[in-house]
């Protein structure tokens, strides 16, 4: 991700949203994750003079960004301070009965990890908190990393974070604690892994992600979030999920999987009897990722995937 706090935020995959999502002339869109409304504003742009969108975002830093960035299309953006999984309840509030494109653009942004004030990068010193929404009551990072037992925190890193270092670090990590910022975790951290241990990423990295995945809910989020969206959309509206770690495509992938298929029973029972059947259909064969060009532009789209579904009609 950018590490310019004065660089233009860069959406990522555009080009490969507005082909997945196909806004039609007049269409209604919701932005499920807003952020400085770069996707919003190419998307109102492709849906035309009568095209409107519903923004969200729980960040009211994004919102501001995104206010300012959408000044110019009046009142056809709506945006609204809220989390993405009460997209249904947002929509209902906003007059939207059905959307004809739906897009969440999921994980982190570079306006969280410039500012050390967040506390969501060990790049800057900053205090140990990582909430998307810094107004909410709730979890911090340093909750967690102070409080936690060592058994919850190695579960914990090895969950969210994948790191197969997860229990030499929570142990370093309640040897060392307490913690006041980014800077002294991270520390702690790169102390217990031997250095022919450590990978060319920093060894806080994964231990970082599952901290904010946890203060955040953000897996559990996404899994309120998905049929939500796809029960919103009209029939061949389109939902398009940007994701930027297994986690949160594996979660996608399953959703959509289920969400397209007319039997969910078990490969092994010979009969159907779970009368499941598909809403949607997938758009494209594949999860589109970022090609060599946008990644030397962006350098935050080198782990995004893109996944989108077409509604389909009732049967």
């Amino acid at each position: 991700m950018a590490n310019e706090r004065n660089q233009p935020h860069i959406p990522v995959l555009l080009e490969a949203v507005l082909e997945a999502l196909h806004v039609p002339s007049g269409g209604v869109i919701v932005d499920c994750t807003v952020g400085a409304g770069g996707h919003a504003a190419a998307l109102l742009d492709a849906a035309g003079p009568e095209g409107r969108l519903l923004g969200l975002d729980q960040d009211p830093e994004a919102l501001a960004a995104a206010a300012a960035r959408l000044a110019s299309y009046g009142d056809r953006a709506t945006l609204v301070h809220a989390r993405f999984d009460t997209v249904a309840d947002c929509a209902a509030a906003a007059g939207i009965g059905a959307a004809d494109a739906i897009l969440a653009d999921l994980g982190v942004s570079s306006m969280h990890l410039d500012r050390p004030e967040r506390g969501f990068s060990f790049l800057h010193d900053g205090p140990l908190d990582m909430r998307m929404n810094p107004l909410a009551e709730g979890l911090t990072a340093a909750e967690i990393v102070n409080g936690w037992l060592e058994r919850d925190l190695a579960d914990l890193i090895w969950r969210y974070g994948e790191d197969r270092e997860a229990r030499r670090i929570a142990r370093q990590i309640v040897r060392l604690r307490p913690f006041d910022s980014t800077r002294e975790l991270a520390g702690a951290i790169e102390s217990a892994i031997p250095k022919h241990r450590q990978e060319r990423i920093h060894p806080a990295t994964r231990t970082f992600q599952a901290l904010r995945i946890a203060v955040n809910d953000e897996l559990g989020a996404l899994e309120r979030m998905l049929p939500q969206a796809v029960a919103l959309l009209r029939p061949g509206g389109r939902l398009a999920v940007i994701s930027f770690h297994s986690l949160e495509d594996r979660i996608v992938k399953q959703y959509f999987r289920e969400a397209s298929a007319d039997c969910i029973c078990p490969p092994e029972q010979p009969v159907c009897t779970c009368d499941h059947r598909a809403v949607v259909r997938p758009v494209g064969r594949k999860p589109v990722a970022a090609d060599p060009a946008e990644v030397g532009r962006n350098p935050r789209s080198r782990s995004a995937r893109l996944r989108a579904v077409e509604k389909l009609p009732p049967s």
